[in-house]
């Protein structure tokens, strides 16, 4: 019969000592000696395979898991694209927004400063002619528009109705070639004719002598001479004055003050009443028009 040490093996803890001992002797002499390198680049080659095996699922876990959430991505990408062009789409119809209603109480106001009847219109297409400087409104005979009357903005005069049709109207602006306007300045009372040139943003004062006493930055105002154009209407500005003594004439550039070619919506004075005038100093250039 086997003796009893031999049929139920070393006790635990005799184990536990012994193999304790075992990795203090392997880990000195591995430390000391660098016996156990090759061996366990043996094992790590023998391991590796089941190392990928054993990481498969996991591999597969977070495949799965970067396809969907890339996949999420791309969707709340494009929709946050889609958004923000729907939203920059939006900003820009508030901008719009809100300089036409900027501009339409500047209108309001101009109408409040003239004692007349003023029918507001708005600019219907602008007809693509290289010659002719005119605008097309909303308004026509229907709302009692007729040819002869003056169209402004809130700064000054734009034009004057030279056609009418049963619901439209076209406006001849300042700037055409075949347009004049009677004007005075207001610094010293001077009267002359202000012509357009058939180029947006410029104006001339044609026939003054070279001595004539006219300066740049001159305010130009409506003369109301002709019986036509309301006399104190602001027109134009004195920009550019060509003193030539070989000339005649003294060559005298004007910039209108009124926003022409920039803005939707007018109004349309009536013939029927006399406007007073309207005062020069209410009268605010716009950046644009100086800069011309």
């Amino acid at each position: 019969m086997a003796p009893r040490f031999f049929r139920h093996g070393p006790s635990l803890l005799t184990r536990l000592v012994f193999f304790v001992m075992l990795s203090l002797v392997l880990m000195a002499v591995d430390a000391r000696l660098k016996y156990l390198a090759e061996i366990r680049q043996t094992l790590s080659v023998l391991v590796y395979p089941l190392q990928k095996l054993a990481n498969v699922p996991k591999t597969l876990y977070d495949g799965v898991s970067e396809f969907l959430f890339s996949g999420h991505l791309a969707e709340e990408n494009a929709h946050l694209k889609q958004q923000h062009l729907v939203d920059r789409g939006q900003i820009q119809q508030l901008r719009a927004l809100e300089a036409e209603n900027a501009q339409l109480r500047k209108l309001l106001e101009a109408a409040q400063r003239v004692e007349t009847k003023a029918v507001m219109a708005e600019i219907l297409r602008v007809p693509h002619d290289p010659f002719n400087r005119k605008v097309m409104l909303d308004k026509g005979s229907q709302s009692g528009i007729q040819p002869g009357q003056v169209v402004v903005d809130d700064t000054g005069v734009v034009g004057q109705i030279t056609r009418d049709y049963p619901w439209a109207s076209e406006v001849t602006l300042i700037t055409d070639k075949d347009h004049s306007v009677p004007v005075q300045v207001v610094r010293n009372g001077l009267r002359s004719v202000v012509s357009g040139t058939g180029k947006d943003g410029a104006l001339e004062l044609r026939y003054l002598a070279v001595n004539t006493d006219i300066q740049e930055g001159d305010t130009l105002v409506t003369s109301g001479i002709d019986g036509v154009y309301p006399p104190g209407l602001p027109v134009a500005v004195v920009s550019k004055i060509d003193r030539n003594s070989t000339n005649v004439f003294a060559r005298v550039t004007c910039i209108p003050v009124a926003g022409v070619g920039h803005n939707r919506q007018l109004l349309i004075l009536s013939m029927q009443t006399p406007v007073t005038e309207i005062p020069v100093e209410a009268i605010e250039l716009k950046p644009e028009s100086r800069k011309r």
